[in-house]
């Protein structure tokens, strides 16, 4: 199966960061947004993307023109309905994804395939809201993020998802030219499930003044040869979602190392929430990280 039309629900940074990847792909794709705004601001982003790429001579102004017809945006559900494969990518809430998967579930052919991009949230959560014929065709599609960098895609299956359904997505993830690796649907799946206890770590030291923030990220990138440090890397994560993230696996497991430290709510609770706010560990200054800030 080669994915020709496909609907992205969300143009936030995950989700615009599929749709980009889908669109350079060769795909004709569909982004819903809530309003004018959101999607203009997500459709600006990849706009400056292929912008961006053009200027360093990635990409020639043939490419740039291609991919800008391969997207379009809107506000309706039913723009969605001729897609063969919706991507969900909306808030970690599952009161926003029910009633959003009813929707599709309406407005989609019977043979669509339904997908979420969660983090944490169990797929099989989101079975309610669907009739029990799409329940074969409902699977995870996680992405990471800068979605358009990262090679890696954890195709999750339900206990209901069907073979074809992840035949078909294993060749979707190869279609955009990344590697697909297969999933539990257990919260945190394969890397979140390994990540997420590592990350809180870290900000458990820095909460023990073990070190500074610096050097607890320069111990981890140079010792350990990792591209960035567990504190650089919760900044650019959202210190709002890995807070969301920790609380769905502490309370699915009730394992110690899944609580979120109290450094970490209180960050949230300041509004520092990393490279989105120009604040969190460190002071940003659009994408660039700046110094690391008291705590």
């Amino acid at each position: 199966m080669v994915v020709q039309r496909i609907g992205i629900v969300g143009c936030g940074l995950m989700g615009s960061g599929i749709a980009q990847c889908a669109a350079e792909a060769g795909c004709q794709v569909v982004v819903k947004e809530a309003d004018e705004a959101l999607l203009a601001k997500g459709l600006n982003r990849i706009h400056a993307a292929w912008d961006r790429s053009v200027a360093k001579g990635k990409a020639t102004e043939e490419q740039r023109g291609t991919w800008l017809q391969n997207l379009h945006g809107t506000l309706v559900f039913a723009d969605l309905a001729e897609c063969e494969l919706v991507v969900e990518a909306i808030p970690e809430r599952l009161d926003l994804k029910l009633p959003t998967f009813t929707e599709l579930d309406r407005v989609l052919g019977p043979a669509a395939i339904l997908c979420t991009n969660t983090s944490s949230l169990s797929v099989a959560q989101l079975s309610p809201a669907l009739a029990p014929a799409r329940l074969p065709r409902l699977a995870g599609l996680h992405f990471f993020n800068p979605v358009p960098m990262m090679p890696l895609v954890e195709v999750v299956r339900t206990l209901a998802t069907s073979e074809d359904t992840l035949t078909a997505l294993r060749a979707f993830v190869q279609q955009l030219g990344k590697t697909a690796v297969m999933a539990p649907d257990a919260p945190g799946f394969i890397v979140n499930r390994l990540l997420v206890p590592y990350l809180l770590d870290a900000v458990r030291c820095a909460e023990q003044r073990l070190s500074t923030v610096e050097d607890i990220d320069t111990g981890m990138k140079l010792g350990c040869g990792h591209p960035m440090g567990p504190l650089h890397l919760s900044d650019f994560i959202g210190l709002d979602t890995m807070q969301s993230v920790a609380e769905v696996m502490f309370e699915a497991f009730g394992e110690p190392r899944f609580k979120a430290p109290a450094l970490l709510r209180q960050l949230v609770a300041a509004g520092r929430l990393g490279r989105k706010t120009g604040s969190g560990f460190y002071r940003w200054e659009g994408e660039k990280r700046m110094e690391a800030l008291p705590m």
